[in-house]
Order: C-alpha cells, then sequence, then structure tokens
C-alpha cells in the first residue's frame, strides 16, 4: 500500500540559495537528526545541467539526475545497528525541483520530491514523499509509528535548515 507524506517550509532566503543548499549532497547528514549519526558512504556524481543563468550560478557540489548516493543511518537511537540507504536523483531542474529515489533501503518503494518556488519574503519549499513500507501487513501495523518518526525527522530538518542557512549566510 502506498503512502504519501508532505511538509512546506517558507525560507527567507532567495530561490537560488535554498535550491543549491538542498542540492548539495554534503548537507544531507547534516539535516537528519543526530542521533542517526547519519554519513555518505559512497557517491557517484552526474553533473546537473548548466545553470540557466551562469551570473547566478552557486559555488558547490549540486547532485544532478543520476547522481547516486549510499548513506548509512542508526535506525533507533543508540542502535549498534547501521541501515544502509541507496538512492539515485531522478530529476533536476535547477532552482524549481528535484526527485530521488530509493534503489535499496528501509522501504519498499521511496520516491521524494523538493519542490520550491519564490513567494514575497523568500522561498517555499515543499518536500513530497511517496512510499510503501515493507513486510506487508506487518508493515502495515507499524505505518503509525513510520509516519510519525517521518513527521519528526522533517520538524527536526526543517529547525536544521534555518539554522545552517543562518550560519551559510553569516546570521
Amino acid at each position: 500500500m502506498a503512502y504519501t507524506f508532505s511538509s512546506e517550509q517558507t525560507l527567507s532566503y532567495p530561490i537560488e540559495v535554498v535550491f543549491a543548499f538542498f542540492a548539495n549532497p554534503e548537507n544531507l547528514p547534516r539535516l537528519m537528526p543526530q542521533w542517526q549519526k547519519a554519513r555518505i558512504e559512497e557517491a557517484s556524481f552526474t553533473a546537473p545541467p548548466p545553470h540557466p543563468d551562469p551570473a547566478r550560478r552557486i559555488k558547490g557540489i549540486a547532485a544532478g539526475a543520476g547522481t547516486r548516493l549510499t548513506m548509512s543511518f542508526r535506525p533507533v537511537p543508540l542502535s549498534p545497528i547501521r541501515l544502509p540507504w541507496e538512492a539515485e536523483i531522478s530529476e533536476f531542474v535547477w532552482n524549481d525541483h528535484f526527485c530521488d529515489v530509493q534503489l535499496r533501503g528501509p522501504f519498499a518503494r521511496w520516491r521524494h520530491c523538493h519542490r520550491l518556488r519564490t513567494v514575497a519574503g523568500g522561498t517555499l519549499l515543499r518536500d513530497e514523499v511517496e512510499y510503501e513500507v515493507p513486510f506487508g501487513s506487518l508493515g502495515r501495523v507499524a505505518q503509525p509509528l513510520i509516519a510519525f518518526q517521518l513527521g519528526a525527522t522533517f520538524r527536526y530538518r526543517n529547525t536544521r535548515t534555518v539554522e545552517l542557512l543562518g550560519l551559510m549566510a553569516g546570521g
């Protein structure tokens, strides 16, 4: 059974800055709860298409369509077990959206799209996640806990995003 999760956040930064921040895979572990001890284990980069406005290009890494990342993280606090998660960027459009899909990991299926648009006062970031839980009916029983953890993870990420963008901007 497929489930969806979405989150919205308005950030007081230009869309180019917000997009570049999220398109840089080095920021991903910094956005995950610290107890998960997330880390990138392997990365295979595909360069994104040239920026449509070279004068507004932000310096740094950007993971284009075809980029693959393997991360590992703790599924619960203090766990000695680390779960692998391999994902690939499936879509990438500068300052509009990019999507990643799970190739291997804890979900039966996972697709996460980051969609951005300029709004008064900054940038609206909308995350849309479509997923399926593993283990059939046992997974469906665990779905409320999984949905709760997704919500908590995105609340943490939203707070960290504000902190990290503030540090980058010197404020």
